[in-house]
């Protein structure tokens, strides 16, 4: 049994070990792509190693064009787009699942059928909507959304506090509290983990989000950092080099985040109620 127990382990971690090479292996040739010169970007066949560490590759990548005016503006779409997705889908989410009021699941069910829209379905009434209120070329259009909340993180956060006994709730009101201190002092805490998994969700879609600022800004200086990358390709050619300096350059930001939270993550997504 131990002799079986053994080679099932390894093979295990064999597959796992190799399956994670595979997912590592695009970041790996992106930073030796950005390490290379560009002449031995298109070398064929592909060199692995190059002849010499160009580390200055990525400060040349950043500064050619306006990366800190990207960042800036990336950090303002994600961090106030965290704060109103936070807020929006845990005040609806505790409305569906702690109040009992004429036709809550019909609407519920509304609301969920909206994560059936795509979303190029809705961008042409989008773009004409906030053409009329006079926000095209600004970042309104990636924030003020998010504080009308999410359809699937309404569902998550719904789910989770279904599972949170009425007694606790009950216990409150027979203290004195009213559903506002409710809310704030007794669900916030406990929807923490389910919170963190939403916050990382929405800075993942609000920093990675290529689409959205492609169709609502035209300024430089309100790029975000996906449509900034973007200009490194021209008409006649692609500085493949500066694109790999700064992808990599970006991708750190959601790697530090998720390594940080994922602990959470674990927590908010296998717990559908009180531990």
């Amino acid at each position: 049994m131990n002799t079986r127990s053994i080679t099932s382990k390894v093979f295990v971690h064999t597959i796992l070990i190799i399956f994670s090479l595979l997912f590592i292996a695009p970041f790996l040739w992106m930073f030796i792509t950005a390490l290379k010169t560009p002449s031995e970007t298109f070398v064929f066949p592909p060199k692995l190693i190059p002849s010499h560490f160009e580390f200055s590759n990525f400060y040349k990548a950043w500064t050619v064009l306006p990366f800190n005016t990207f960042l800036k503006n990336s950090l303002i779409v994600t961090g106030v787009g965290i704060i109103g997705q936070l807020l929006s889908s845990s005040l609806v989410a505790y409305g569906f699942a702690r109040f009992n009021f004429k036709g809550r699941n019909i609407l519920f069910l509304i609301l969920l059928a909206g994560m059936m829209i795509p979303w190029d379905v809705t961008a042409i009434p989008l773009y004409m909507e906030f053409n009329h209120l006079g926000w095209i070329n600004t970042l309104k259009p990636l924030i003020v959304p998010t504080f009308f909340g999410s359809p699937y993180f309404i569902f998550l956060l719904r789910q989770f506090l279904l599972g949170v006994p009425k007694e606790m709730e009950e216990a409150a009101i027979i203290d004195g509290a009213n559903h506002v201190q409710i809310f704030i002092r007794i669900f916030i805490p406990l929807m923490s983990p389910v919170l963190v998994v939403v916050g990382v969700f929405q800075m993942l879609n609000a920093w990675n989000d290529y689409l959205g600022p492609l169709i609502f800004l035209n300024d430089q200086s309100k790029y975000t950092l996906t449509l900034g990358l973007m200009q490194f390709k021209g008409m006649f050619g692609v500085d493949m080099t500066s694109i790999m300096a700064s992808t990599l350059l970006i991708c750190i930001p959601p790697i530090i985040v998720f390594f940080i939270a994922q602990r959470y993550i674990l927590d908010g997504v296998q717990n559908t109620g009180i531990k």
